[in-house]
């Protein structure tokens, strides 16, 4: 588990192409190693990467063709920048919210509107998390934790101080740049229990207008 607070920034210094996934080796000068072991997760842009091989600065890990499908590291190459955070130990402070690295979809920065002292990101989810998304909710950016301060449809805002930018890679995004998105766990979860008994049934698509309805939900 992970909470979403970038702990350094790495750069990939290598993508080793294997059959259909990949070997990829970061690098990190800031990040403390010490104890980190093999077999440890480390969330590499939000998502869960585990070590396979390490080094006092760098270390190693395996990407499946289906991590490269659901995610951004379909457009990383060598020399990209990365956000860095290992797992969380028991012991931790929990200073951002609930993000497990397994991301949900991939989002795309659609607008950057600069003021005085914080940026205004807004970012389109893809239609089938939008759901997920809400006003003042959590949700994770390229495995930061940020607060939404808007929604409209499928796009959402973010104000991201000057902090944020200079220590995670925020500050070099521009329009287009595509996003690791992480929905809040809670989300999926209340959706599931809002199912009810009808979880143990097949379902063919999940909670809509006409769901709410037939359950009460909605008053007419």
């Amino acid at each position: 588990m992970f909470t979403g607070i970038i702990q350094a920034l790495g750069t990939i210094k290598k993508l080793d192409n294997r059959g259909n996934d990949i070997r990829l080796t970061v690098s990190s000068p800031t990040l403390d190693m010490s104890d980190v072991a093999l077999g440890d997760s480390i969330a590499t842009n939000g998502v869960c990467l585990t070590v396979t091989d390490m080094g006092a600065d760098y270390y190693c890990a395996d990407v499946s063709a289906e991590t490269i499908k659901l995610t951004g590291f379909a457009h990383y190459s060598a020399g990209s920048t990365v956000n860095l955070e290992k797992a969380m130990r028991p012991t931790d402070r929990f200073g951002g919210h609930i993000v497990s690295g397994h991301v949900d979809g991939v989002g795309e920065v659609t607008q950057i509107i600069k003021h005085s002292d914080y940026v205004e990101f807004w970012v389109k989810a893809p239609e089938a998390i939008a759901k997920y998304i809400a006003h003042k909710g959590s949700i994770t950016v390229d495995g930061i934790s940020l607060t939404v301060n808007e929604v409209n449809g499928a796009e959402f805002m973010l104000w991201i101080i000057p902090h944020t930018l200079q220590e995670t890679i925020m500050g070099s995004y521009k329009v287009g740049t595509a996003v690791n998105l992480e929905v809040d766990v809670i989300a999926r979860y209340l959706e599931r229990l809002m199912l009810g008994d009808k979880a143990a049934e097949p379902q063919s698509k999940g909670i809509d207008m006409a769901f709410l309805a037939e359950n009460g939900f909605l008053r007419k």
